[in-house]
């Protein structure tokens, strides 16, 4: 006799009850992002969780959290929290109101997006600049029409790192399933202007000799403080840098610029004790924050890569290699 047909395939028998039908991969996707399975509608056959279900979630979910009240956060139901609080704060005292910049509004919303997406993990690192500092200032005295700061050494010893390391001169795509490996080397400066913080790029950091560097870099920042970047200025890196060390402190967790995959940060260098085998010697000691992504680089990885940064800036010959 003729096989009876097949009955179609249907979620309820697979996945009885209300259990949401997804493939492991796919759920182990949605909790890296901090998206509640049950909360999305599958597009795939009897109603199956894709991935880019899951990634449409997510950014229509980011699309629709333009106030800091509904802000999308990673965690709780899908990716909502409980709503901002509702404060009437001149019941405690004298208070003032003071809008946000253009610029706060669309960097805090930046870096709203990238702290719930991303999974940041940040590596410490020393690196000992006393020879550099000598160098650099005997330089600035050769060149007193330049302002030579360590930023411009920074920016080499990390297109350094970078060709050493590709995978950290790369981007995800959209879809979070493909690595975009670049060839060229644009480094992001973070500059604080009084409206907030910009971060122009700096283009073929690999082309350029150390005061060609500073003199685009003193341009750059006077016209971000100026504000007369254009959007073209400020896009197209591949790594970040946000050097802190003109103010203090001895390390920090900067967040990733997305779509980047790691930035490093820069604190304060200070004066220390370091054993060189036989003594206690004074070294002048550069404290590095690199965070990374965690979803393109490990944590074995990202410690060569601030180890190497640190070993360039540590032996300024390296550079020239």
């Amino acid at each position: 006799s003729a096989p009876s047909p097949r009955p179609p395939l249907d979620a309820t028998i697979v996945m009885p009850g209300d259990a949401p039908y997804a493939s492991p991969a796919v759920r182990a996707f949605a909790r890296e992002l901090g998206v509640d399975i049950a909360q999305i509608k599958g597009s795939g056959r009897s109603g199956r969780i894709q991935r880019e279900d899951v990634s449409g979630y997510v950014k229509h979910a980011l699309a629709s959290g333009a106030r800091p009240g509904n802000a999308p956060v990673a965690g709780g139901n899908g990716l909502s929290l409980l709503p901002w609080p509702k404060v009437d704060f001149s019941k405690f005292g004298e208070i003032e109101e003071k809008p946000l910049s253009r610029i706060q509004k669309i960097s805090g919303a930046n870096l709203a997006r990238n702290w719930a997406m991303i999974p940041h993990v940040t590596q410490h690192e020393d690196a000992d600049i006393t020879e550099l500092e000598a160098f650099r200032k005997k330089l600035g005295e050769e060149n007193k029409e330049l302002k030579i700061t360590p930023l411009v050494f920074q920016m080499k010893a990390v297109v350094a790192a970078l060709k050493e390391y590709p995978q950290f001169n790369a981007s995800l795509d959209e879809t979070g399933e493909k690595l975009i490996l670049k060839k060229y080397f644009h480094v992001g400066i973070a500059v604080d202007t009084p409206d907030g913080l910009v971060v122009p790029v700096i283009r073929d950091v690999d082309k350029k000799g150390l005061l060609d560097l500073a003199r685009e870099l003193g341009e750059i920042s006077k016209k971000a403080r100026d504000k007369k970047l254009g959007p073209a200025e400020m896009s197209g890196g591949c790594f970040s840098i946000s050097s802190l060390g003109g103010i203090g402190g001895t390390a920090f967790t900067p967040i990733v610029n997305a779509p980047e995959v790691a930035i490093l940060g820069v604190s304060k260098a200070a004066m220390k004790p370091v054993w060189n085998g036989k003594e206690f010697a004074p070294r002048l000691m550069l404290p590095l924050s690199l965070s990374y992504d965690h979803r393109v680089i490990d944590g074995a990885l990202a410690a060569r890569f601030a180890v190497f940064v640190a070993k360039q800036l540590g032996d300024i010959r390296r550079l020239l290699l």
